[in-house]
């Protein structure tokens, strides 16, 4: 061979593993997950089995043991190794409606747009009558109403204001907000919502005080306007799912539209008649709380015992099918460890680490399964007793913001993945995905990591019309699912997992974190 062709050689090869920010990428790897996740893509299969053949997913209901199972078979099909169901812990009771009914008779026939709150109990039989609207600003207007609601369908909460939209529902990022995002938090500055923390914490607790004082005086059922509008409703829990608590009452929320008529109509004087029939089951066969998991084994001798994580809940709310909320995230992580192992059957490209795909329950509940989890695997986060899996961990991808394609990704403080990010998100530009953020985002299952000083990150993602329309909605359907979003951002968390998987190191770390309790006890609580 001659000089000139064994330099050329050498040119192609290192084009091939391109070096971006000192991190190596290999294009080539790239090109064949775009390859396959472009041109046979499974993603809109997946998305139609977890939504539409087995519908809501609330945890522990029977839908969502099918759905897991379902996850664990696919799993199986596709080559995967220690497909399981794994418990991490208890949770309690399972929920489901079978049936209901609620319309307007008089003074005109209304079929109301509603749905039964999660863990709530079905009325005794049909109940009839006209309702009664409550007017409840502090506690002690509960007196007003005391002796007045044995039996009845009691309305609570103010009908609502409802305006015209004149912004879209959907938007994607574009230039500015994307820039917005890579800006820094002010230090010290407070979340949006800081500022009206106390008076939602006092409308919480008046809330619980109103429920208790319906019980006490053998209230039927309670009806509660939705806080979505054109009919869409946003609903949850009315009653515990814990295996002790104290029974709730019937529950349902409805139209804003619908109780805003009926309230009106009240307060002029004129009568309502009401029909209601809720047939709702619990189950407690079994109260210990499942994830899903399955592993792509690594191939190094030294590296193979070291773990790279992915995925997103598999549990959702009940009054639609859980779709952008959080399906897509599940087929996202789905279809990209297919396009790993499908990568490894066809080219013999195997990760150096074990990569582990896991789809969490009940995250709805407050991140049950994803704490549950790392607390089995990796330690308490409140003594920051850790064990041995912790030190062989290196990152976990979590994508749960609805379906919207990916534009870049949360490093939740961590600077030093910084370059990191910025190399693998590179061969991405030119799909809409090239912003690296120092901030923290919250309220999905990459906290549980992070809590654990481990490297846990939510991809940022076009917001589309998930935190207007679809977020814990009846609207949260298949048919608001953007396909080729999901399809793009199977393919960026394949290739994430994937480089991850053959770095020579881990993921840098942040500092361990203060173990709660001491945090706890800092903050006088």
């Amino acid at each position: 061979m001659s000089r000139q062709i064994r330099i050329a050689l050498f040119v192609l090869f290192t084009f091939t593993i391109t070096v971006f920010a000192e991190e190596p990428v290999d294009l080539d790897v790239v090109s064949k997950i775009k390859a396959e996740g472009f041109e046979n893509s499974r993603v809109m299969d997946l998305l139609f089995y977890l939504t539409d053949v087995h519908g809501p997913r609330l945890t522990n209901s029977p839908n969502y043991r099918a759905a897991s199972q379902w996850c664990v078979d696919k799993f199986n099909e596709w080559g995967l190794e220690n497909a399981a169901l794994e418990s991490w812990g208890t949770f309690g009771r399972g929920w489901a409606t079978d049936n209901f009914s609620i319309a307007m008779i008089e003074p005109q026939y209304l079929n109301i747009i509603a749905y039964p709150k999660a863990w709530t109990p079905g009325t005794d039989g049909v109940i009839s009558g006209e309702p009664i609207l409550m007017e409840v600003e502090s506690e002690k207007d509960l007196n007003d109403y005391r002796g007045q609601l044995l039996g009845a369908i009691v309305m609570t909460g103010e009908p609502r204001d409802l305006e015209p939209h004149f912004e879209a529902l959907a938007k994607r990022h574009d230039e500015q907000s994307l820039a917005e995002l890579m800006q820094a938090p002010e230090p010290g500055a407070k979340p949006s919502w800081w500022e009206r923390r106390a008076e939602f914490r006092r409308r919480r607790a008046l809330r619980r005080k109103t429920i208790q004082f319906l019980k006490d005086e053998g209230a039927a059922v309670i009806l509660e306007p939705s806080q979505r509008d054109y009919g869409t409703l946003r609903v949850h829990r009315g009653g515990s799912h814990e295996m002790d608590a104290e029974p709730a009452l019937p529950a349902l929320a409805i139209a804003a539209e619908h109780y805003g008529r009926i309230a009106r109509l009240l307060k002029n004087g004129i009568a309502v008649n009401l029909k209601i029939n809720v047939q709702n089951r619990f189950f407690a066969d079994d109260t210990l709380g499942y994830n899903v998991v399955a592993e792509l084994p690594g191939s190094h001798k030294k590296l193979q015992h070291e773990l790279v994580m992915l995925g997103g809940h598999l549990d959702s709310w009940h009054a639609g099918t859980g779709a952008t909320d959080n399906a897509a995230g599940c087929v996202v992580a789905m279809e990209a460890i297919r396009i790993l192992k499908t990568l490894g059957d066809k080219y013999g490209i195997k990760p150096n680490r074990t990569i582990r795909i896991a789809l969490w329950g009940g995250e709805e509940q407050g991140l049950r399964g994803s704490r549950g989890y790392a607390k089995k695997h990796f330690g308490d986060r409140r003594t920051m007793t850790l064990k041995n899996e912790h030190d062989t961990f290196s990152a976990y991808y979590n994508l749960d913001n609805g379906s919207g394609k990916i534009r870049g990704i949360y490093l939740q403080q961590n600077d030093a993945v910084r370059p990191i990010f910025e190399a693998y998100l590179e061969p991405f530009h030119d799909l809409g995905a090239s912003t690296v953020t120092i901030r923290n985002t919250g309220g999905t299952d990459h906290l549980a990591f992070d809590a654990l000083g481990l490297p846990g990150f939510q991809f940022i993602q076009d917001p589309l019309e998930y935190q207007t329309r679809t977020h814990h909605s009846s609207m949260d359907v298949y048919d608001h699912v953007v396909k080729s979003d999901l399809i793009q951002a199977s393919v960026i968390m394949a290739s994430f997992v994937y480089h991850t998987a053959m770095r020579p190191e881990k993921l840098p770390r942040k500092p361990l974190p203060e173990p709660e309790e001491r945090s706890q006890a800092a903050n006088g609580r």
